[in-house]
């Protein structure tokens, strides 16, 4: 895959959305800045030294730049994230990462893409990136309102699974609906979470038979 060169770039905040009292999305000034969906940046406030690591969540078409942040407590950044204004400078620092599509699978291969909580952030990169997608995606999540913008994705092809409450979609959790399916040699697997539920579902795609190079995942902690 080609590379895509790192750059430096202070940017405003364009826009605030929240999607539950503790996770929102904030919207960027895109400037010149490239990526390949799946790629994160760096972002830090107020001249920091402090910068936190951020999949970026926007289409590489699109003309801003948005990432998916949920509020840490006891974290500084995300903290901060919360509480700025329109209009303020961020620094930005990237793109970073090889969580990348080969797209030479595009036309043929369907994509499994596993996430937990802002884990999702890559595949709705993903999917606002390449509309001819053949994606499903499961989504693992404590509660039914962490489901972020589930709207934006293909109905039949988004699994919501909630580990927390019986109210939609899978009760239980990625690995438990994991478990249940058929794998088929045409399918590519995509893991974006903390690194337990990763660790778990190599184990059981492993055992399903996957070859370890048609898997690829980004450790959120």
């Amino acid at each position: 895959m080609p590379t895509v060169k790192s750059s430096k770039n202070m940017v405003a905040i364009k826009q605030i959305r929240f999607l539950t009292d503790h996770t929102f999305v904030l919207r960027l000034d895109r400037t010149d800045f490239n990526f390949k969906p799946g790629q994160h940046l760096t972002l830090g406030v107020n001249n920091s030294l402090q910068h936190r690591e951020y999949s970026i969540y926007s289409g590489d078409k699109d003309d801003y730049l948005e990432i998916l942040v949920r509020e840490i407590l006891e974290g500084d950044i995300s903290v901060q994230l919360k509480n700025v204004q329109v209009g303020q400078p961020v620094e930005i620092n990237g793109p970073f990462g090889i969580l990348r599509i080969n797209e030479e699978d595009l036309p043929d291969k369907k994509f499994i893409l596993i996430a937990t909580g802002t884990g999702i952030a890559p595949f709705h990169s993903f999917v606002r990136s390449y509309k001819n997608m053949d994606y499903t995606i499961i989504h693992g999540v404590k509660y039914s309102n962490e489901a972020y913008e589930k709207s934006e994705y293909d109905f039949h092809r988004y699994v919501l699974c909630t580990s927390r409450e019986k109210k939609e979609g899978f009760q239980g959790r990625v690995t438990d609906y994991l478990r249940k399916i058929p794998v088929t040699p045409d399918m590519r697997f995509y893991i974006c979470g903390n690194s337990k539920m990763i660790y778990e579902v190599y184990s059981i795609l492993r055992n399903k038979g996957v070859q370890t190079n048609d898997i690829f995942s980004e450790v959120y902690f």
